[in-house]
């Protein structure tokens, strides 16, 4: 059996080098290592994959969220809702542009920003919610969205986990994730479904203004060069991972079906089981796209499950073991735990088993085999 990896990356490698080689090849050739050629190709590619009118690369997942609320204009002290269980990036850029985290509860079943805790939590100084499509399945954005409008307030999707997922609406059509909002932001880190050999991102948006404008940030606050109209920074994806991207993003579906299917197979091991809780996984499985596949260990030892695991080889990891809402850095007195009943008890309970676009059916029976085993 080939050594299990939490990310297989260089199996997936394998079998695209011949087409990635030559992207990075031609860059090292022409020498146009920024906004290149190839970052307007991607750029354009990606726009009709998501079927969104802007596509805006930049530097990493975390400036792609920090630049697409510069663009919003927020204020210093304006309120910003998100989901408190989730990676330190969502909240992390809130602080930073002096603007006020309003960390709320999560949905039991989908570990998505809950909808009623979305309602309870807005005040006349709330002006933006910030869904996150956690773990790659994508977040009630139908629900959002009606609340966005009701209250006029933003919606920033963060995007980083969830590239390719679907999002269905009661009349029966679907958007991407990423789509749907006033603007979004995405990750390319090498371990997204799809990444790069670095750090890159992008912010999606179908305002045109606010495109324009956000093209202004991303470099320096400038349309004209050396004359700068807005505050901006300089983040921007260079050609070598726009190269890697442009050979990975026609496999995207295909590698979202490999993730899928992969998952389907986990959880047909673990169906029935009195101390797991598995994702739950429809025929179609269009709106997860499995960034992590992630079990809840009920009336059992994680922790102890954790170290069978590492024991025997397998790599497995806790998303998320500390609340944000408990970070020191996020701490608030505004905070009360009776308002974070399903964080606190998904961070006792979660667990994330290897999850790629390379797991073959050997390492899948090995890893299902070892959880059972150790929850007799």
């Amino acid at each position: 059996m080939r050594k299990i990896q939490m990310v297989d990356l260089k199996s997936q490698y394998e079998k695209i080098k011949d087409t990635v080689n030559a992207s990075i090849q031609e860059v090292l050739d022409t020498t146009t290592y920024i906004n290149g050629p190839l970052v307007h190709e991607f750029q354009k590619n990606l726009e009709e994959y998501l079927d969104v009118k802007h596509v805006i690369p930049c530097a990493n997942g975390t400036d792609a969220l920090q630049i697409a609320m510069m663009g919003l204009d927020l204020k210093p002290g304006d309120e910003v809702i998100t989901a408190d269980f989730t990676f330190a990036a969502t909240v992390e850029v809130i602080a930073l542009l002096q603007l006020t985290p309003v960390l709320v509860d999560v949905d039991i079943v989908n570990m998505n920003i809950s909808i009623e805790a979305i309602k309870k939590a807005i005040t006349p100084k709330t002006k933006a919610i910030v869904p996150v499509h956690l773990f790659g399945r994508a977040a009630n954005m139908e629900a959002i969205m009606a609340i966005a409008k009701e209250h006029n307030l933003y919606v920033i999707e963060d995007n980083a986990q969830a590239i390719g997922a679907n999002c269905k609406f009661s009349d029966g059509t679907k958007k991407k994730a990423g789509t749907i909002g006033h603007v979004s932001s995405t990750s390319f880190f090498p371990s997204k479904n799809l990444g790069c050999y670095g750090d890159g991102g992008a912010i999606f948006t179908n305002d045109d203004a606010l495109a324009h404008k956000i093209r202004g940030i991303v470099n320096h606050g400038m349309y004209v060069r050396y004359h700068h109209d807005v505050v901006g920074v300089n983040s921007r994806l260079d050609s070598i991972q726009a190269g890697v991207l442009n050979a990975k993003l026609p496999l995207l579906d295909a590698y979202g079906k490999a993730r899928q299917d992969a998952a389907r197979k986990y959880s047909t091991a673990f169906e029935g089981h009195k101390n797991i809780i598995a994702p739950s996984i429809c025929d179609i499985c269009d709106c997860h796209v499995f960034h992590q596949y992630t079990l809840r260990i009920i009336d059992a030892d994680r922790n102890g499950l954790m170290e069978h695991l590492l024991a025997k080889g397998i790599p497995c990891a806790i998303y998320y073991p500390i609340p944000l809402h408990s970070q020191k850095a996020y701490a608030d007195s505004r905070y009360k735990e009776e308002d974070f009943p399903i964080t606190n008890q998904l961070v006792k309970e979660v667990i994330s088993l290897p999850m790629h676009t390379e797991l073959d059916d050997e390492q899948i029976k090995f890893i299902t085999d070892s959880v059972l085993e150790f929850l007799k």
